[in-house]
Parts: C-alpha cells; structure tokens; sequence
C-alpha cells in the first residue's frame, strides 16, 4: 500500500437535530484498496458514504481524495462539486432516472459532473454497458428493466466516471434474491481492476471474499477494523462478537 493514503477522512461528525450520527470518524484508504463496512442498522455506515459525496453534509471534519482537501466546516459549492467529480455512488434503490434510458442514465452524469461532449458520452456509455452486459438494453428505460439489470446501470454510471473513489450503499439490499448474484458478480469485476472503493453491505460471504479490509461501525464510531480473516474469525471488540454472533444465527442483521 502506498505511504500516503489515496483517501483521507479525518474527524467526521455528523448530526441529524439533536441526535449525533457520526461521531469523529478518522479512515484512510489507499489507492485500489476495497473496504467493506458492516455493522448494526441505524449506527451511521451510509451516512459516512453519504457525507463523503455530500449527499449529506457534514458538521465537521476534512475529506481529502488525492489532492483535494474540503473541510467540511467551510465547504463551498465549488468544494463539493470538485470533490464529487472525484467520487462516484452506487444507491440502495438504483436512483435512475425513469424517464431515460439505460445509456441516457449514463450519459447524464458524464455531461453534468465530467463536462463531456454528448458524443463522447454516448461511447462512454456503450462501452461500460458493454462491460455490465446490458449493450442490448441500452435503449431500455429503467421500468423495463429488472432490479438487477437496473442496478448494473447504476454501477455501470458509476464507473464511467472513472472516478478515484466509487462508494456503494447496501447495494443489494433493495434486490429479490435472484438478482443478487449479478450484480456482486459486476462488483467483482470492477474490484478486479483495483479500483479503490468504500462499500457498505450486509452480504457477509461478499466481504469475505472481495475485501482488503473489514471495518466494524457501531452507534456512530469506528468500533474495529482488519483484515476479513481476523475481523470476521477473530473479532476483538464484544460488539463486533455480538454482532457476527447475530448475523451468523439468522443470515442478516
């Protein structure tokens, strides 16, 4: 792993009214790195995506990604569009727009955050539907689409953004069982070619298997974190135990 981390998150705290969400979160990532965070329901895992897109806004705290440093006390607009030119983010619930096609979906986010030319984000856009396996459903909109194939274009939009960071919110909570597979199937792929990624999920076996590095949340913090053998064989903190005690014994949170 490189010296200097390729994402650097330093005292994030976030709070909803009266009730803190994130309480100081510190985490660095180096470059092509995979970290999966798990942990209890309600304990912050996709707010800390969200504020590192600025979906939501963080209270305080610095996001460095490569050479952009934004502190969150003090962001500007043009803070957070620099700093989500070089974040992508997969949703939960796909978040396409309905009235665009699979290719469409794709092209906007290449037009409004990259400034691409409509040409060039059309090829972009056939290429990486090419690498989902969706090419065929290109002129396909979301309604016609199954819940796996829409989330594969939602992956699909996040990668054609090249970008340094691609975050992914519990992105095979919202899917029927059949469609689980191919879209962490795709994940895989996309982890192959080392790109770095953050991603939240419940999918235990999923962790195991693509992550570098496993971090435990619980009630806002950064409880544990390590590699997925010794995370997961050998948790150190009661609860991490006591959650992959539960997790073991019904197969979900």
């Amino acid at each position: 792993m490189m010296s200097k981390a390729a994402i650097s998150i330093n005292g994030l705290t976030k709070s909803f009214g009266d009730t803190p969400v994130l309480k100081g979160i510190s985490l660095d990532i180096a470059h092509g790195e995979r970290v999966v965070v798990i942990g209890p329901s309600g304990t912050g895992k996709s707010t800390l995506l969200r504020s590192l897109n600025y979906l939501d806004r963080p209270d305080s705290g610095t996001i460095r990604v490569g050479d952009l440093s934004v502190d969150a006390a003090r962001a500007s607009r043009s803070d957070i569009l620099a700093l989500r030119r070089r974040t992508s983010f997969v949703f939960q619930n796909y978040a396409l727009f309905a009235n665009k096609t699979a290719r469409e979906n794709i092209t906007q986010a290449l037009i409004t955050v990259k400034g691409q030319s409509k040409a060039k984000a059309i090829a972009r856009a056939d290429e990486t539907l090419r690498e989902t396996g969706l090419i065929d459903k290109a002129d396909s909109y979301p309604a016609a689409l199954s819940g796996g194939q829409q989330q594969r274009v939602g992956i699909g939009r996040a990668m054609a953004l090249d970008a340094e960071l691609m975050l992914f919110d519990e992105p095979t909570s919202a899917l029927d069982p059949e469609w689980v597979g191919e879209v962490l199937d795709l994940m895989r792929r996309v982890a192959e070619k080392r790109q770095t990624m953050l991603i939240v999920t419940h999918e235990m076996q999923f962790a195991r298997e693509i992550a570098d590095r496993i971090i435990f949340m619980s009630d806002g913090q950064i409880v544990e974190q390590g590699p997925p053998e010794s995370l997961l064989e050998a948790p150190q903190d009661p609860r991490t135990k006591a959650f992959l005690r539960r997790v073991a014994k019904t197969g979900s949170e």
